[in-house]
């Protein structure tokens, strides 16, 4: 067991406060690992659980299975119906989220320390028997076409479906995780039994718990909750390369407003560059207005409201991107605008000045996302789904003060391509075609 105190220093109006954190690492009989934080002072407890893999796993022509799976479980299980299972839950004070995303299946728990016997109970059957009733299959069903049809008219929906076809073809992050209106309507009962088993399996778990509890009792917790899953689940995909050359695609959209999602392939969150690569990306586009694509786009010319840059590293894929909305007859001078700010970068680097700033920001934010039990569980599970150690809470701002400025310009003449970058513009563009 690794026990690590964090000392967070919070300054709020004058005054400096600390919060200690001790993160320990435990095992349970059952061989289930997981990060604890004990915190009586308050008779509550947040449960974070991850499996890797998410809606990666949908089998071949069955997109949007784990999506609709992962949407049923709080609809009726054991012998209870939808309506009873939400009754219990508010008999309780408890809430459960299920989420799916890409490459990950996210619960997430919160209940009260008295009734916290009761909470795991209706927790375990969640996931472990789950009814899959035909009723509550098509009015779940129903509402996630309701919102395929939806983002079929939103433009910026409609240019993340067009750039992630063109950059990931067959692969999973090639399409949309909700699927579409035909593959979630020819989707079964039997398709959601075989969508659980294969999202839900020990072999890709990750647990963080944080609040009133004790290590002692948490392996017996976890075992009880989670130690009837599958040992095993599927193979997960393959790398996929990023497909997309340099250029514009222009999606014909009736709009008076123009959006673009744009970028190029990225780094790994494991590269030995990305903390220069996250200042950089801070610096280029991250920081809202301080940053040099809001100064150039926004700021000099108001082009747009807002345009922003976000490093992308997924599991299987990684990416570069950014996004902006502009006018149908100034879009093409915002692509020109960004397109040569990071040429600039790429070429020029970044001042001393404008490290120094980031890197001001960037350790002073960082202390503040540790607000509260939920956000420091989740915060955990998220570390060790990227192979971080506990103490990278205590490291994360060296790590960032220690990148020198010619490390993060050497970054950014590697990392930025702007001859890569490809522009996906869904409206009715002025001076705009399609390269491709």
């Amino acid at each position: 067991m690794l026990r690590l105190t964090i000392a967070l220093c919070l300054t709020l109006f004058g005054t400096v406060a600390r919060a200690e954190i001790n993160i320990q690492e435990v095992t349970s009989p059952g061989g289930i690992n997981a990060w604890v934080v004990e915190e009586p002072s308050i008779p509550f407890i947040a449960l974070e659980i991850r499996f890797r893999g998410g809606a990666t796993l949908d089998l071949p022509g069955k997109r949007g299975a784990t999506n609709l799976m992962t949407a049923l479980l709080e609809e009726g299980s054991g012998d209870m119906s939808a309506q009873e299972f939400q009754t219990e839950l508010e008999r309780l004070a408890t809430s459960f989220s299920f989420r799916a995303f890409d490459d990950t299946l996210s619960i997430s728990a919160r209940f009260l320390t008295e009734n916290k016997e009761e909470s795991i109970a209706l927790l375990r059957q969640a996931l472990t028997n789950p009814r899959f009733d035909q009723t509550a299959l098509d009015r779940v069903r129903a509402q996630i076409i309701s919102g395929i049809a939806s983002d079929a008219k939103d433009p910026n929906s409609i240019a993340g479906a067009v750039f992630d076809a063109a950059a990931f073809g067959d692969h999973p992050y090639g399409s949309a995780i909700d699927g579409t209106v035909e593959s979630v309507t020819g989707l079964t009962q039997q398709d959601m039994f075989d969508a659980h088993r294969n999202a839900l399996s020990r072999d890709r778990l990750y647990v963080s718990v944080v609040g009133d509890t004790t290590t002692q009792t948490v392996g017996e917790l976890l075992d009880g909750l989670l130690g009837d899953l599958p040992e095993t689940g599927p193979a997960l995909p393959e790398y996929v390369d990023f497909g997309l050359a340099g250029g514009v695609t222009v999606v014909d959209f009736e709009t008076p407003q123009s959006v673009a999602l744009f970028g190029h392939k990225g780094l790994k969150r494991d590269d030995e560059d990305f903390f220069a690569a996250f200042i950089l990306n801070h610096i280029l586009g991250a920081g809202g207005f301080e940053s040099r694509l809001m100064t150039e786009v926004r700021e000099k010319r108001g082009l747009t409201y807002g345009i922003r840059t976000f490093l992308v590293p997924k599991f299987h894929a990684e990416m570069m991107l950014g996004s902006v909305a502009s006018g149908n007859d100034t879009i093409a001078e915002a692509i020109d605008v960004t397109r040569n700010e990071w040429a600039r970068m790429a070429n020029e680097g970044v001042t001393e000045q404008e490290l120094a700033v980031a890197k001001t920001f960037l350790t002073g934010a960082y202390p503040l996302r540790f607000d509260g039990n939920a956000e420091i569980a989740k915060i955990m599970v998220g570390m060790q789904m990227v192979d971080l150690s506990p103490d990278y809470v205590v490291n994360r701002n060296d790590f960032v003060e220690a990148v020198t400025l010619e490390e993060i310009n050497r970054v950014a003449a590697e990392l930025l391509q702007p001859d890569d970058l490809h522009f996906v513009v869904v409206g009715q563009p002025a001076g705009l075609e399609s390269t491709q």
